[in-house]
């Protein structure tokens, strides 16, 4: 039997990279997956996002470890979206066990006035709030919610170092995350629900792998490649490495989502290969 056997998992953003990543590492501890996307790209947004061709990947290889899976297309803006999907997965599985609010993108181009800013705070900060929300009612003692932030949210200065709306929004979304899981989690706890979030470093997926970015970890180059900006992605991190894996952050979502860290509530836990450690943090 898997850490998770019998427990329902409802993740956001699953159709790709770390949400994708997640559905795998819980389903193969014996989770069913509730699993949404938005399936859509957002204007401000210079990258790929996920697509219905990605989400229906990760429901083949869920069902390939022999898990339930219901996978929804539904945008973590709109908190009726996301209890439909809710009361879809609940309806076939019957409880709620482990939610993941991973849905996030990081904005760059704007199109009417901060409209990246917009964009990034209504996904990476009300998303997460509506996807808690939804899943409270549903929600007994010894279930774990997981929440997505990024280290770029914890060191000084990010903010002002983005260099743009939808840049600035991504750093104030993930910082207020960080504290909204440390107020949330001691009104969770007497309840015996516990409340955590991961906050990684760069982690390998186009939201780091796209030319905007690499023009930001290369500004001295006109058109820098992804080899080229690789060559500066180690600055962020204390140990020489460029990026983790997706994988690597599923590592810890597990522990947290299993009984192995049954008492762990209300950590911002560091996943960035020390990257705080060559700085202030920002709060």
């Amino acid at each position: 039997m898997g850490k998770l056997e019998g427990k329902v998992a409802f993740i956001t953003g699953a159709a790709r990279g770390q949400g994708r990543s997640h559905a795998i590492r819980l389903a193969s501890e014996g989770a069913d997956i509730i699993a949404i996307d938005l399936c859509e790209q957002i204007a401000s947004v210079p990258y790929p996002l996920g697509t219905p061709e990605d989400l229906a990947q990760t429901v083949k290889e869920v069902e390939a470890l022999g898990r339930g899976i219901v996978a929804v297309k539904a945008d973590v803006r709109e908190r009726s979206q996301l209890k439909a999907a809710v009361d879809e997965g609940i309806a076939r599985f019957g409880r709620l066990d482990i939610v993941l609010g991973n849905a996030g993108v990081c904005p760059w181009d704007d199109f009417t006035l901060a409209s990246g800013f917009v964009d990034c705070t209504d996904v990476d900060l009300i998303g997460v709030m509506n996807t808690v929300a939804v899943s409270l009612p549903h929600l007994t003692a010894g279930a774990s919610i997981i929440l997505t932030g990024s280290t770029a949210g914890m060191m000084k200065g990010t903010t002002e170092v983005m260099g743009n709306t939808g840049g600035v929004g991504y750093s104030w979304a993930k910082q207020t995350v960080a504290r909204y899981t440390e107020v949330l989690a001691l009104q969770l706890a007497p309840h015996n629900v516990r409340l955590n979030a991961i906050h990684p470093t760069n982690v390998n997926t186009n939201l780091l792998q796209n030319e905007r970015i690499y023009k930001t970890f290369r500004p001295d180059l006109e058109n820098p490649t992804r080899e080229d900006a690789e060559l500066a992605f180690p600055v962020l991190q204390s140990m020489p490495i460029p990026y983790i894996e997706p994988n690597d952050v599923s590592s810890l979502v597990l522990f947290l989502a299993s009984d192995d860290s049954k008492y762990i509530t209300g950590l911002n836990l560091r996943l960035d290969a020390g990257g705080m450690l060559k700085g202030e943090p920002a709060f």
